[in-house]
Formats: structure tokens, C-alpha cells, sequence
């Protein structure tokens, strides 16, 4: 987002902020309003330019806002919407996206709230690694002529009973309403969301074999040395990278792998 649209959703992030520190909110239900609406605006083209028409007043789109929600959602729900709808939005579009990542961030909420916030974060980074391995499930998870609720239920069948239920309602969500985005990107937005609940950055950490409980902290705590803030470790193994670790964070790499140090001399010799 750009300009007007990302300083509103900055004070939309802040408004779900301030509202989830009240533990009554119910923040699972929260969750699914906000879904809710979500395909709602993304289905009515017309509301959603409405309701970011900058010529219209901000209280007079908070009103409008009010009437048509209030009743089929929680309180909640509509002052949070009525909030957005005061804000300058660069795009009607924009006003969906938020919407959407704020459900995400409340039922990330709700994961924090039950101690399982890395667990979430966790399984979130396998299910793409599945993804990525298994060609014959991402092709049936994207496949565009299944329906949303076919590939729902192929979702649950895998993931009932073996991921946490708050990883298996954003995920289903996620593939069921991709929203024109790919599943991998999909995948990468929520990893990146669930580990700025904690502020924390990702870091994919590939080897040649499973690192070790002692390793993982040393590694974690250069890695936050470095970066000034908690790195939360996402573990991957590799064989080909022949020993030592490749890190990734955001769009840099730190690689201290074997492999990379053979073709760096390979490069060496050959110049």
C-alpha cells in the first residue's frame, strides 16, 4: 500500500491493537467478522467505493458503515470498520486488504492468548515447506475450478487433529479465498504477520542436518545481536548444503554453508 492507504492501515493495526488488550473481546469471532466482510467488499465493488469515496465525510461513511453491519456483525466489529472508513484510502481496493489482514491478526491474537503463538508460526512455515515438495497437493489446493468448500474440506482431512485449530482456520481461509494471490505468497504474508505480533523478524534456517537445542540458541541469539531484535528460527534441512547453515532473512542471505564455500573457490580458481 501507498500514501493514504498505509498510514490507515497503520491506525487500523492500532485500533486492533488497543481493542484485542481487552481479553473479553472474543478475538476468534472477531476473526470471522472481519473475514466476513472481507469477501463481502471484495463481492461488492460498489460498497467498497462507497465507503473510501474520498468526497464523502469520514463520519458520514462511519454512519453508513454503522447501518449496514450493525446487527449482522459484533460491536466490535463495526467500530473497528467504522474506524477504517474514516481514514483516506488510496484505492477501494486497499480497504479489503486491510480488512483481511486485520482477521488475520486477531485470530493471531487468539493463538497468543492460548500460549500458542510459536506453534502457530511453526506450522504455518511447514505447511509451505509440504507445499513445496508435494506438487501433486498444491496443484489440487489451487486448482481453480474446485471450489472453495472442496478445497476446504481437503484442508481439514489433512490438517484435523494435527495442527493447531487457529493455524487450520487461516490456512483454510487462505486457500479457499485466495483473493488472486498465490499460495507460497499467501503462505510467506502470514509467516511474516505472526512474527510481527512479537516484533520479532523470520529468519528460514536451512542445514545439512537438524540443529541442535544448543545450536539454535547460539544461532538465535548472533542472529539478534546482529539484527537488534528477537529473530524467531524457522528450521529447514537440506543435504546438499553439505554442513554448516544457510540463513534467510527477508531478501538477505547469510550463507555459511559448505557448498556455498566450494563454489565461491571454484569461482576463485576458475578467475
Amino acid at each position: 500500500m501507498n500514501g493514504a492507504s498505509r498510514e490507515a492501515l497503520a491506525s487500523a493495526r492500532e485500533q486492533l491493537d488497543a481493542l484485542t488488550d481487552n481479553t473479553t473481546v472474543d478475538a476468534a469471532k472477531l476473526a470471522e467478522e472481519l473475514a466476513a466482510v472481507t469477501a463481502l467488499l471484495d463481492r461488492e465493488v460498489s460498497l467498497r467505493r462507497v465507503l473510501t469515496d474520498p468526497a464523502q465525510a469520514g463520519e458520514a461513511k462511519a454512519e453508513l458503515a454503522g447501518r449496514l453491519f450493525g446487527g449482522q456483525v459484533g460491536g466490535e466489529t463495526v467500530d473497528l470498520l467504522s474506524g477504517m472508513v474514516r481514514s483516506r484510502w488510496s484505492r477501494s481496493r486497499d480497504l479489503a486488504d486491510a480488512t483481511e489482514e486485520l482477521a488475520y491478526g486477531a485470530d493471531l491474537v487468539a493463538a497468543q492468548r492460548a500460549g500458542a503463538l510459536d506453534d502457530v508460526e511453526d506450522e504455518l512455515f511447514r505447511f509451505d515447506r509440504i507445499v513445496a515438495s508435494s506438487h501433486e497437493l498444491r496443484a489440487a489446493l489451487t486448482d481453480r475450478t474446485t471450489q472453495g468448500p472442496a478445497k476446504a474440506e481437503l484442508l481439514r482431512s489433512l490438517l484435523g487433529g494435527r495442527a493447531n485449530p487457529v493455524t487450520e482456520r487461516i490456512v483454510v481461509r487462505l486457500v479457499a479465498q485466495p483473493r488472486g494471490r498465490s499460495l507460497e505468497a499467501g503462505l510467506n504474508a502470514l509467516s511474516k504477520l505472526a512474527a510481527a505480533r512479537r516484533d520479532r523478524m523470520v529468519a528460514v534456517v536451512t542445514s545439512a542436518v537438524p540443529l541442535s537445542d544448543t545450536q539454535r540458541q547460539r544461532l538465535g541469539a548472533a542472529l539478534a545481536a546482529v539484527y537488534g531484535r528477537q529473530v524467531h528460527l524457522n528450521l529447514d534441512v537440506d543435504p546438499e548444503v553439505l554442513g554448516g547453515v544457510q540463513v534467510r532473512i527477508g531478501d538477505e542471505v547469510i550463507n555459511g554453508s559448505i557448498a556455498a564455500r566450494l563454489e565461491e573457490a571454484s569461482r576463485r580458481m576458475a578467475g
